[in-house]
Protein backbone atom coordinates (compact mmCIF):
# COMPACT_ATOMS: atom_id res chain seq x y z
CA UNK A 1 0.00 0.00 0.00
CA UNK A 2 0.97 3.07 -1.00
CA UNK A 3 1.82 5.78 1.77
CA UNK A 4 -0.73 9.10 1.59
CA UNK A 5 0.57 12.61 0.77
CA UNK A 6 -0.06 13.41 4.14
CA UNK A 7 2.05 10.69 5.79
CA UNK A 8 4.79 10.99 3.68
CA UNK A 9 5.03 14.73 4.70
CA UNK A 10 4.70 14.09 7.99
CA UNK A 11 7.32 11.60 8.01
CA UNK A 12 9.82 13.45 6.19
CA UNK A 13 9.17 16.92 8.74
CA UNK A 14 9.91 14.13 11.66
CA UNK A 15 12.95 13.33 9.66
CA UNK A 16 14.63 16.81 9.12
CA UNK A 17 13.76 17.06 13.03
CA UNK A 18 15.95 14.44 14.09
CA UNK A 19 18.07 15.24 11.69
CA UNK A 20 18.94 18.77 12.99
CA UNK A 21 18.67 17.56 16.63
CA UNK A 22 21.99 15.67 16.16
CA UNK A 23 23.45 17.79 13.86
CA UNK A 24 22.26 22.00 13.86
CA UNK A 25 24.30 23.31 10.95
CA UNK A 26 22.88 21.04 8.43
CA UNK A 27 20.79 22.74 5.67
CA UNK A 28 17.00 22.22 5.58
CA UNK A 29 17.37 21.99 2.13
CA UNK A 30 19.97 19.20 2.26
CA UNK A 31 18.15 17.19 4.82
CA UNK A 32 14.84 17.39 2.50
CA UNK A 33 17.40 16.24 -0.22
CA UNK A 34 17.82 13.32 2.19
CA UNK A 35 14.63 12.74 3.48
CA UNK A 36 13.38 12.62 -0.60
CA UNK A 37 15.83 9.86 -0.95
CA UNK A 38 14.65 7.97 1.51
CA UNK A 39 11.28 8.66 0.22
CA UNK A 40 12.15 7.44 -2.64
CA UNK A 41 13.49 3.79 -1.86
CA UNK A 42 10.33 2.81 0.70
CA UNK A 43 8.80 3.24 -2.59
CA UNK A 44 9.55 1.11 -4.82
CA UNK A 45 7.77 -1.48 -6.56
CA UNK A 46 8.86 -4.53 -4.98
CA UNK A 47 7.74 -3.64 -1.73
CA UNK A 48 4.65 -4.51 -0.18
CA UNK A 49 5.26 -4.33 3.17
CA UNK A 50 8.50 -2.62 3.65
CA UNK A 51 7.03 0.95 2.92
CA UNK A 52 6.61 4.05 4.06
CA UNK A 53 3.38 3.03 5.53
CA UNK A 54 5.87 0.41 7.83
CA UNK A 55 7.49 3.87 8.68
CA UNK A 56 4.37 5.71 10.03
CA UNK A 57 3.56 2.84 12.05
CA UNK A 58 6.92 2.10 13.36
CA UNK A 59 6.79 5.95 14.12
CA UNK A 60 3.42 5.94 15.84
CA UNK A 61 4.72 3.35 18.54
CA UNK A 62 7.65 5.85 18.60
CA UNK A 63 5.77 8.29 19.37
CA UNK A 64 4.47 5.77 22.80
CA UNK A 65 7.72 5.05 24.06
CA UNK A 66 10.54 8.13 23.23
CA UNK A 67 9.72 9.40 26.77
CA UNK A 68 12.20 5.90 27.95
CA UNK A 69 14.93 5.99 24.93
CA UNK A 70 17.95 7.48 25.85
CA UNK A 71 19.05 8.80 22.16
CA UNK A 72 15.37 9.18 20.60
CA UNK A 73 17.13 11.05 17.53
CA UNK A 74 19.96 8.09 16.83
CA UNK A 75 16.97 5.92 17.61
CA UNK A 76 14.06 7.63 15.10
CA UNK A 77 17.56 7.58 12.39
CA UNK A 78 18.08 4.14 12.90
CA UNK A 79 13.78 3.13 12.30
CA UNK A 80 14.83 5.53 9.09
CA UNK A 81 17.35 3.27 8.01
CA UNK A 82 16.91 0.02 8.69
CA UNK A 83 15.29 -1.18 5.78
CA UNK A 84 16.51 1.97 3.26
CA UNK A 85 17.57 -1.01 0.82
CA UNK A 86 15.26 -3.58 0.62
CA UNK A 87 15.48 -6.46 -2.10
CA UNK A 88 13.42 -9.96 -1.59
CA UNK A 89 15.86 -12.01 -3.49
CA UNK A 90 18.99 -10.62 -1.38
CA UNK A 91 20.08 -11.76 2.39
CA UNK A 92 22.02 -8.99 3.06
CA UNK A 93 19.71 -5.91 3.35
CA UNK A 94 21.14 -4.84 6.68
CA UNK A 95 24.19 -4.91 5.91
CA UNK A 96 23.46 -2.83 2.67
CA UNK A 97 21.50 -0.53 4.88
CA UNK A 98 23.77 0.03 6.99
CA UNK A 99 26.55 0.77 4.87
CA UNK A 100 23.81 3.30 3.01
CA UNK A 101 23.19 5.18 5.94
CA UNK A 102 26.81 5.67 7.03
CA UNK A 103 27.29 6.75 3.25
CA UNK A 104 24.27 9.22 3.38
CA UNK A 105 25.14 10.73 7.24
CA UNK A 106 28.36 10.19 7.46
CA UNK A 107 28.98 14.17 5.99
CA UNK A 108 26.58 15.20 8.97
CA UNK A 109 27.13 13.13 11.60
CA UNK A 110 30.24 11.86 13.40
CA UNK A 111 31.61 8.64 13.64
CA UNK A 112 30.46 7.37 16.80
CA UNK A 113 26.96 8.43 15.79
CA UNK A 114 27.30 6.77 12.30
CA UNK A 115 28.64 3.22 13.88
CA UNK A 116 26.10 3.46 16.74
CA UNK A 117 23.33 3.38 14.02
CA UNK A 118 24.84 0.88 11.97
CA UNK A 119 25.08 -1.27 14.80
CA UNK A 120 21.04 -0.83 15.83
CA UNK A 121 20.43 -1.52 11.92
CA UNK A 122 22.26 -4.62 12.01
CA UNK A 123 20.40 -5.71 15.18
CA UNK A 124 17.31 -6.05 13.12
CA UNK A 125 18.63 -8.89 11.06
CA UNK A 126 17.92 -11.04 13.68
CA UNK A 127 16.36 -9.13 16.48
CA UNK A 128 18.73 -10.97 19.17
CA UNK A 129 20.38 -8.88 21.75
CA UNK A 130 23.65 -10.23 23.01
CA UNK A 131 24.58 -10.67 26.35
CA UNK A 132 26.74 -8.15 26.97
CA UNK A 133 23.93 -5.57 25.28
CA UNK A 134 21.15 -6.92 27.37
CA UNK A 135 21.13 -3.41 29.20
CA UNK A 136 21.11 -1.90 25.84
CA UNK A 137 17.21 -0.37 26.18
CA UNK A 138 17.38 1.45 23.49
CA UNK A 139 18.12 -1.41 21.16
CA UNK A 140 15.53 -3.54 22.70
CA UNK A 141 12.94 -0.83 22.01
CA UNK A 142 13.79 -0.45 18.17
CA UNK A 143 13.58 -4.33 18.26
CA UNK A 144 10.44 -4.46 19.49
CA UNK A 145 8.82 -1.79 17.77
CA UNK A 146 9.78 -3.25 14.57
CA UNK A 147 8.29 -6.15 15.65
CA UNK A 148 5.46 -4.60 17.22
CA UNK A 149 3.07 -5.92 14.09
CA UNK A 150 3.23 -8.95 15.59
CA UNK A 151 0.86 -8.16 18.11
CA UNK A 152 -1.66 -5.88 16.52
CA UNK A 153 -5.49 -7.16 15.90
CA UNK A 154 -6.17 -9.83 13.65
CA UNK A 155 -7.11 -7.77 10.80
CA UNK A 156 -3.94 -5.39 10.65
CA UNK A 157 -1.52 -8.83 11.37
CA UNK A 158 -3.11 -10.31 8.15
CA UNK A 159 -2.82 -7.26 6.14
CA UNK A 160 0.67 -7.67 7.24
CA UNK A 161 1.09 -11.58 6.26
CA UNK A 162 -0.52 -11.26 3.05
CA UNK A 163 2.18 -8.10 1.88
CA UNK A 164 4.71 -10.01 3.45
CA UNK A 165 3.87 -13.22 0.57
CA UNK A 166 3.71 -10.29 -2.21
CA UNK A 167 7.24 -9.46 -1.67
CA UNK A 168 7.48 -13.06 -2.14
CA UNK A 169 5.59 -14.09 -4.65
CA UNK A 170 8.75 -15.51 -6.94
CA UNK A 171 8.68 -18.06 -4.07
CA UNK A 172 6.62 -21.02 -4.98
CA UNK A 173 3.96 -21.52 -2.76
CA UNK A 174 4.98 -24.56 -1.29
CA UNK A 175 8.00 -23.50 -0.73
CA UNK A 176 6.54 -20.20 1.11
CA UNK A 177 4.87 -22.19 3.28
CA UNK A 178 7.72 -23.64 4.29
CA UNK A 179 10.23 -21.24 5.02
CA UNK A 180 7.44 -18.63 6.25
CA UNK A 181 6.82 -21.47 8.93
CA UNK A 182 10.57 -21.93 9.64
CA UNK A 183 10.78 -18.11 10.82
CA UNK A 184 7.33 -18.36 12.60
CA UNK A 185 8.75 -21.26 14.76
CA UNK A 186 11.58 -19.31 15.35
CA UNK A 187 9.91 -16.27 16.46
CA UNK A 188 7.67 -18.88 18.92
CA UNK A 189 10.76 -20.08 20.27
CA UNK A 190 12.16 -17.97 22.52
CA UNK A 191 10.40 -17.64 26.38
CA UNK A 192 9.56 -13.79 25.11
CA UNK A 193 9.13 -12.57 22.04
CA UNK A 194 9.75 -9.19 23.11
CA UNK A 195 12.43 -7.86 24.63
CA UNK A 196 11.28 -4.86 26.78
CA UNK A 197 8.70 -5.00 29.85
CA UNK A 198 6.69 -2.02 27.67
CA UNK A 199 5.84 -4.40 25.15
CA UNK A 200 5.66 -7.61 26.59
CA UNK A 201 3.25 -6.99 28.75
CA UNK A 202 0.91 -4.89 26.14
CA UNK A 203 1.62 -7.27 22.95
CA UNK A 204 3.09 -10.60 23.70
CA UNK A 205 -0.09 -12.37 24.02
CA UNK A 206 -1.44 -11.18 20.77
CA UNK A 207 1.04 -11.44 19.09
CA UNK A 208 1.75 -15.23 19.71
CA UNK A 209 -1.69 -15.87 19.12
CA UNK A 210 -1.52 -14.20 15.49
CA UNK A 211 1.86 -16.15 14.86
CA UNK A 212 -0.24 -19.60 16.01
CA UNK A 213 -3.13 -18.51 13.70
CA UNK A 214 -1.06 -17.48 10.74
CA UNK A 215 1.11 -20.71 11.10
CA UNK A 216 -2.20 -22.92 11.13
CA UNK A 217 -3.65 -21.05 8.04
CA UNK A 218 -0.02 -21.90 6.29
CA UNK A 219 -0.41 -25.57 6.88
CA UNK A 220 -4.48 -25.21 5.45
Amino acid sequence: MKASAQTTSDLGKRFVLHLSALNGDIETVQAKILWQDIADRYNETQRAYHTLEHLAQLFAQFEQVQQYLHEPHIIALALYYHDVIYEPRRADNERQSAEYMIKKLSPYLDVEQCRRIDDLIMLTADHELDEDKDSDLDAAFLLDMDLSILGSVWSDYKRYAQAVRQEYSHVPITNYRTGRTKVLAGLLAPPRLYLTDYYFERLEAQARDNIKRESSLLLC
